[in-house]
This record gives structure tokens, C-alpha cells and sequence, in this order.
């Protein structure tokens, strides 16, 4: 069986976040990457339905040379081999293309993604990749469980949770406990140096939105204390300054 984990290359959240050229791009100088933590579930399901070579993981990104580290850290977690699109993952749609027209040229029985990349959180490149190939896609998977040619993925709906049975192949956007994630270990980190990583061009795909500024969030204000005892200061703030009562 063969896995695809298409994986982003995302900053550290404790990365200070700022914006250059009128606040229309994202100041990348500095910034810490790291593999997108729902990604490192996808990977660590299929190196699990993997195991005693019953499948072959393929890592794929969408981003440029830069990202080459991250994409070794997943190698090391137990992909077997690696492609980069050399492009800038600019925007969903333009990612989904890309990851698709690679699907069309290499079948792949499912295809893993993160629920979310912890950037942005659009939620978005799994469906539209389903899409434009014409298989099934299942959002937020907790559960995932293989019987042959069918897949059985538990996920969460409001007040309880839904089982589907799925035929392969499909798309799957992972979420928590879907797998427990894995550090790598020294004999996965020194594999990881010599597994195949094959760079291809992007294709050209149209424009259709674009980012017209970024802004950051207002700072926190200042935090006005009052005594347990001074129910009636804490009232008056209430109504006058915070506006709930």
C-alpha cells in the first residue's frame, strides 16, 4: 500500500511574528520552522499501518529549499522517501494544484494531511486536492483502520462521534489522536541523510486572490487588580470600562 503525507513547513509558536513591504508578506528573518505538529500525526499513523512492509511512505511539500531540514525530520520519523515542489506555497489553492498534479503522475492508495497547518489554519488543501482528483476526503480523523480495500475513520461531530466506512483510495486530514507523535530517534535521524528527496518544478496554476495586508493583534492592555473583598469596585469596572453588565 502506498501513503502520501503531504506536510508544512511552519514557525515555532513561540516565533515572534513580523510583516514587511507595507504588511502585505511575512517577515521569514529569524523565524524558527517546524514540521506542522498535525502533520507528525499523519506520519506517525502511516509508519504504523506501514509496519512489517506492509506499506511505502512518500513525504511531499510544497514550499522551497529552505524547508529541506523540516522535510529531513520527517524522513526521519519513518518516511521512506521525499519530493519538494520547488515553489512558494503561496496560498491553498495554488498548494492543492500542485499536490494534486503529483497524485495524477503517481498513484497513492491515501493520502494524509494535517487537519490544519498552524499558521494560517485554513483547513482547506485536503478537500480541494479530493476535489480536483475525484476520490473521497474525511476531515478531523481520530481513528483510522484498515480491512483490505476498505477504511474504517472515527471523527468527532457535535455531541458525539461518526464511523465511516471508506473505499480506497481517499484523502484524510488528521487531528489529535489519530496517533501519538514520535521524536526521532539517532538510527532515524542518520537514515534520514541518505533516503531519496527528489525536487520538481511546480506547474503554472492561475491567481485568484491575493493578500492585500497582514495585521497584528492589538497588545494586551493593562490588568487592573481589585482586592477580594471590594465587590463594588469590581462591579463599577465591570459595567463602566469592560461593558458586560
Amino acid at each position: 500500500m502506498k501513503f502520501l503525507v503531504c506536510i508544512s513547513n511552519v514557525p515555532d509558536t513561540t516565533t515572534k511574528i513580523n510583516f514587511t513591504e507595507n504588511n502585505t508578506h511575512f517577515n521569514t528573518s529569524g523565524v524558527q520552522f517546524i514540521l506542522n505538529p498535525y502533520d507528525e500525526l499523519s506520519i506517525a499513523r502511516a509508519v504504523e499501518l506501514s509496519e512489517g512492509g506492509k506499506g511505502e511512505i512518500t513525504i511531499l511539500h510544497v514550499g522551497e529549499i529552505g524547508s529541506e531540514p523540516t522535510i529531513r525530520k520527517a524522513l526521519a520519523l519513518g518516511a521512506d522517501n521525499a519530493v519538494r515542489i520547488n515553489a512558494n506555497p503561496k496560498d491553498a489553492y495554488y498548494v492543492a494544484h500542485q499536490i494534486a498534479h503529483f497524485c495524477k503522475q503517481n498513484a497513492f492508495d491515501i493520502l494524509f494531511f494535517g487537519r490544519e497547518s498552524i499558521d494560517y489554519n485554513g483547513a482547506q488543501v485536503c478537500g480541494m486536492v479530493a476535489e480536483i482528483l475525484g476520490i473521497p476526503s474525511v476531515s478531523i480523523a481520530k481513528k483510522l483502520d484498515l480491512d483490505g480495500s476498505k477504511a474504517l475513520i472515527e471523527r468527532e461531530i457535535e455531541g458525539g462521534k461518526e464511523i465511516l466506512e471508506v473505499q480506497i483510495p481517499f484523502a484524510l486530514s488528521s487531528t489529535e489522536g489519530l496517533a501519538e507523535a514520535k521524536i526521532p530517534n539517532m538510527r532515524g535521524i542518520m537514515s534520514a541523510r541518505t533516503k531519496p528527496l527528489t525536487v520538481l518544478e511546480p506547474i503554472s496554476v492561475p491567481d485568484f486572490e491575493s493578500i492585500i495586508s497582514f495585521e497584528s493583534p492589538k497588545p494586551r492592555g493593562l490588568v487592573k487588580l481589585v482586592k477580594s473583598d471590594d465587590a463594588e469596585s469590581l462591579i463599577s469596572l465591570l459595567h463602566s470600562e469592560a461593558k458586560v453588565i
